[in-house]
């Protein structure tokens, strides 16, 4: 059975782990730190880590595509830019398939929109045992990463 991997790749994003047959989700909080400046910057040594697959089942991964964001500034949007190009990297190093997908689609296709309350009540439905892990307005990168997973299985 195909473990699905979804990725919200923002710095309060998330990577979530989902096992079809069980319907259970592992989610790891984006790795990341603050740099000399006070700055968020992506773990990369803690993503590799966390993206190494366990055991012989094949993982399939389903990566947010996303673009720059009219309003943010030069340098945090190419921050962000070197973080998700990170992200790509180190999916490609374990050699993991991936899928990119847009926030439009996949959330079109769970009949969700852009209001984040409804990605952690949905995940809450969806996993109630659990629903700890979506609780917090902040968890929404927890919920949208299990919820990526979640359309990759239901599109594979």
């Amino acid at each position: 059975m195909t473990v699905f991997v979804g990725i919200d790749p923002g710095f309060t994003g998330a990577i979530a782990f989902y096992w079809p047959d069980s319907n259970s989700v592992e989610v790891h909080d984006m790795p990341v730190y603050k740099n000399i400046k006070g700055k968020t910057e992506l773990n990369l040594y803690e993503l590799h880590e966390i993206l190494k697959p366990e055991g012989d089942e094949p993982h399939h991964v389903i990566l947010e595509q996303v673009s720059a964001v009219r309003g943010n500034g030069v340098s945090s949007m190419f921050r962000f830019g070197q973080s998700y190009g990170a992200t790509q990297m180190a999916i490609a190093a374990h050699k993991l398939p991936m899928t990119l997908v847009t926030p439009a689609k996949w959330k079109s296709y769970l009949g969700l929109n852009k209001d984040k309350g409804l990605s952690r009540s949905l995940a809450s439905q969806r996993w109630p045992a659990q629903a700890d892990l979506f609780k917090r307005v902040k968890d929404d990168g927890r919920s949208e990463a299990c919820l990526l997973a979640l359309f990759g299985k239901l599109t594979a």
